[in-house]
């Protein structure tokens, strides 16, 4: 409006004049409107070391102590201040920026309590139940405890002297003010802003940095920002990872790849490993099947060993391929954990991730040559290493046993025991031998010939035996004859005469008395003989007949004469 009137005004004498009247007036109505109390924005002019002049559009400028500043100021800043006077007795206009702040702070704070917004300030001291913290303007308010973090404090003073955004929660007047405020739901809601963000604006694949926060029997949680990624054991190495320290510190900042994110239930993996190639892309490089690799035991179990050839591929080596001799009951027998082994690589399957391993494959096995070391026939001395009611266990070396069958202990004497003791030295000939399903037989009857081919050589049904009762039994007696060779006498094969009484006559005998007998009945097929003490009267009384008759004796009675042969035989016999 001065630049309009002036420009209607084109008498050249007066411009200077009228320019110059216009301007005071105008000055002097700037300077009617300021008042004593009000808050106006003044602008630094000057900055010295303990002052800031300010122009607040007056006839004079205004002094602020620069204590009064957290940062010292640049000329041109404008700076709000309240009007104490506007001229004192130096014509002076005298300024306040503190209480102008104060004033400021009032009104923001009373604004941020009703529109629910944070305020920043600083946690200065603990007190009681909380903290004391400075807002600013010397305001001061109490943070409680439990609204100080979203975790429990362990270290409360972790948070002293830092600044820190809260909620006010109250802020009422009893005598004296009182503010009290919330940092919690603040961090709540920051933390909530971030996980969302992250959520939405990181694709699988990003590279992310976090701090170790804790560790889990199965991984670590990764401090991504106030929320949490999960570094699973299986995603720290490609090879095996038994603990999750050997591979990351508490407190460490890592960095980390983001391999899965999972939006509905907010769960983030991160992966170390992801770094490198995983080494089964590879494995076929490297590695065929029937190779002798080396490796060291990373897991026993009670089906095998694990085996890893190298970081990212593990191997198993079965129970049953750790030896060709031994029977392993547990593999902590044979290894120990890091162990360092020579193993053969027997198969694999790329997709599943799995090497099958053997460790007896390294080693000859002895089964192959077992033939040639113990050839059918061979006699040998060994000792007894486990009797069982079938028979008895022969170890000819270490983990290769014979086995001794009751059966082909003895040609004749059939028995339920083996009658041998666990480390008694036997002498043993290998009767037959089965590599493929290693199965070795031993016997001892086969050091000897066979009696029961000798007896059905020389002996046919009739042909007269001789021998002792063997064992005396209920049914009848046991005859053993030359060779060992047992045959049953029937109690009723004891007496030639109907009337005796079998029984009365089985009592006349007894273990080692020598009988004659003939051959009743034989069984090769079962190995059974009988004999028959009644028969071989009858034969030597034919054979007596046929002696008489032949010898042209006569007699006039020959009835008498028979009798009295038989009675003189008998007489002969007892």
């Amino acid at each position: 409006m001065v630049e309009k009137e002036v420009g209607q005004d084109t008498s050249p004498a007066k411009d200077g004049e009228n320019i110059q009247t216009q301007l005071q007036e105008e000055y002097l109505k700037t300077l009617e409107q300021l008042e004593e109390g009000q808050l106006v924005e003044g602008k630094v002019i000057q900055v010295t070391s303990d002052q800031v002049f300010i122009d607040v559009g007056y006839k004079s400028e205004g002094k602020i102590p620069i204590s009064e500043f957290s940062e010292i100021p640049n000329i041109g800043d404008i700076v709000p201040v309240i009007l104490i006077a506007k001229e004192n007795k130096y014509g002076e206009v005298i300024v306040s920026k503190q209480k102008a702040d104060a004033k400021l702070f009032w009104k923001n704070l009373r604004q941020a309590f009703s529109e629910k917004k944070p305020v920043e300030g600083k946690a200065e001291k603990q007190v009681k139940g909380g903290f004391d913290v400075n807002l600013g303007a010397g305001v001061r308010a109490f943070l409680p405890v439990s609204q100080a973090d979203i975790q429990k404090l362990d270290k409360p003073e972790k948070i002293l002297n830092t600044k820190i955004q809260v909620y006010v929660e109250r802020l009422y007047s009893d005598g004296k003010i009182n503010i009290v405020v919330n940092r919690r739901k603040f961090m709540e809601e920051d933390l909530e802003r971030k996980r969302n963000d992250f959520f939405e604006n990181t694709p699988i694949g990003t590279d992310v940095t976090g701090i170790v926060k804790s560790f889990t029997s199965f991984g670590a949680f990764i401090d991504l920002g106030g929320f949490d990624g999960l570094l699973h054991i299986n995603d720290m190495s490609w090879g095996h990872v038994t603990r999750p320290k050997d591979f990351v510190k508490k407190g460490q900042e890592i960095k980390l790849k983001v391999i899965r994110i999972d939006r509905q239930e907010k769960r983030i993996n991160l992966s170390l490993k992801h770094y490198s190639d995983d080494p089964w892309i590879h494995f076929e490089e490297k590695y065929h099947v029937n190779d002798v690799v080396k490796g060291k035991i990373t897991k026993l179990t009670d089906f095998g060993a694990f085996i890893e050839l190298e970081e990212g591929i593990e191997g198993l080596a079965h129970i049953s391929e750790f030896s060709w001799l031994k029977k392993v009951q547990k593999p902590q027998d044979m290894l120990k954990m890091s162990d360092l082994v020579e193993c053969m690589i027997l198969g694999y399957d790329l997709q599943a991730g799995r090497v099958s391993l053997g460790l007896k494959q390294v080693q000859e096995n002895p089964w192959d040559t077992i033939e040639e070391k113990y050839p059918v026939g061979a006699r040998i001395k060994r000792k007894v290493v486990k009797v069982t009611n079938a028979g008895a266990f022969i170890e000819l070396e270490e983990g290769i046993d014979g086995f001794l069958h009751t059966d082909d202990i003895s040609w004749t004497r059939k028995t339920k025991t083996t009658g041998l003791s666990s480390g008694q030295e036997i002498e043993v000939m290998v009767v037959s031998i089965d590599a493929d399903n290693r199965n070795i037989k031993l016997g001892i009857k086969q050091l000897s010939a066979d009696p029961w081919k000798e007896f059905n050589e020389n002996y046919r049904i009739g042909s007269p035996v001789e021998g002792e009762v063997a064992s005396v039994t209920d049914f009848g007696l046991f005859l053993r004859i030359p060779g060992g060779i047992e045959g049953l006498i029937h109690k009723t094969n004891l007496v030639e005469n109907r009337e005796e009484d079998p029984d009365e006559a089985l009592k006349k005998y007894k273990t080692g008395d020598k009988l004659k007998a003939i051959v009743l009945e034989i069984q090769s097929d079962k190995q059974k003989v009988a004999f028959s003490i009644r028969d071989y009267q009858k034969k030597v009384q034919r054979e007596e007949i046929s002696r008489y008759m032949t010898t042209g004796e006569e007699s006039s009675d020959s009835t008498y004469t028979l009798g009295a042969i038989l009675k003189s035989k008998n007489t002969q016999d007892e």
